[in-house]
C-alpha cells in the first residue's frame, strides 16, 4: 500500500536566546492509510514537533514532508492552510473549542470553514457526536462540559470533517483513568470500523498497549518502530 504520509530527513532546530536547540534530527517515517499509530518517547523527545511538521503547523529546518505524493513543506501559507483544512484533523490536549459556540457548532466548525451548507455540516457533526456517545450534549457550550466531554467534542470536530489523517497530541493527558480509557476505545473503534488513520503523540501506557504500531523518539531521533 502506498504511504499516506512520507517524511524524509526531517530536522527541526529552534533558536532560543541565541542558542540552537534541535527538536528533531534526520527523521524518516512512513504512515500508511488506516494506521493506528503512537509516537512515544520522554518529554522533550520531539513528539509534538513531529506531529506539527506532519500536519503543516510548522516548517522544518531541513527535510521533506509528503502527503500522497504531494510535497507539503514547500507550500506557501495559503496553500498550506487549504491543505490542512481539506486533509487533516487535529486534536490537542487543550481542546481548542470555541467558548461561544455550542457543541454542535464546534463539531461542525471545520465544515463551515469549507463552505458546506448548514444542513449538511450539522448532519455530519451530529453523526460524529453520536459516534462518540455525546449526541445529547449538542446544545451545550464548552463551559458546561467535563474535560472528557470536551475532548470528545474535539475528536468529533476532527471526525466530522472526514480527514485523511487525524493527528492527536496527548489526547488523554488531562483525563481521568476511566474517561481516558473510554476515549481510547472510541478512537480504536472508529479506526477499525471507519478506517480513520490516527497518529497520536502520547506517553499514556494505556494507549500504548492498544495501538497497532509505536514509533519511539529519543533526543529527536527515531529509536525504534
Amino acid at each position: 500500500m502506498d504511504p499516506l504520509v512520507t517524511v524524509r530527513g526531517l530536522t527541526k532546530i529552534y533558536r532560543v536566546d541565541g542558542q540552537q536547540t534541535p527538536a528533531l534530527r534526520d527523521v524518516d517515517l512512513d504512515i500508511t492509510p488506516g494506521e493506528f499509530t503512537a509516537i512515544a518517547g520522554p518529554s522533550g523527545s520531539g513528539k509534538s514537533t513531529l506531529l506539527h511538521l506532519i500536519g503543516g503547523l510548522d516548517h522544518p529546518t531541513a527535510g521533506e514532508v509528503w502527503l500522497q505524493g504531494q510535497r507539503i513543506d514547500r507550500l506557501d501559507h495559503n496553500a498550506l492552510a487549504q491543505l490542512r483544512l481539506q486533509n487533516f484533523g487535529f486534536v490537542f490536549q487543550a481542546y481548542n473549542l470555541i467558548p461561544v459556540f455550542t457543541v454542535l457548532e464546534n463539531a461542525a466548525f471545520v465544515l463551515e470553514l469549507r463552505g458546506l451548507p448548514r444542513q449538511q455540516r450539522e448532519a455530519r457533526a451530529r453523526r460524529a457526536l453520536a459516534d462518540l456517545g455525546i449526541g445529547a450534549l449538542a446544545a451545550r457550550r464548552p463551559n458546561q462540559l467535563s474535560g472528557g466531554e470536551q475532548q470528545r467534542v474535539a475528536v468529533a470536530r476532527a471526525l466530522a470533517a472526514e480527514p485523511k489523517l487525524i493527528l492527536a497530541d496527548e489526547p488523554t493527558a488531562n483525563l481521568d483513568g476511566v474517561t481516558g480509557l473510554a476515549l481510547i476505545d472510541e478512537m480504536r473503534r472508529l479506526n477499525r470500523e471507519q478506517g480513520t488513520t490516527f497518529v497520536i503523540a502520547t506517553h499514556d501506557p494505556r494507549l500504548l498497549e492498544r495501538v497497532r504500531r509505536t514509533v519511539y523518539l529519543e533526543d529527536g531521533r527515531i529509536a525504534g518502530a
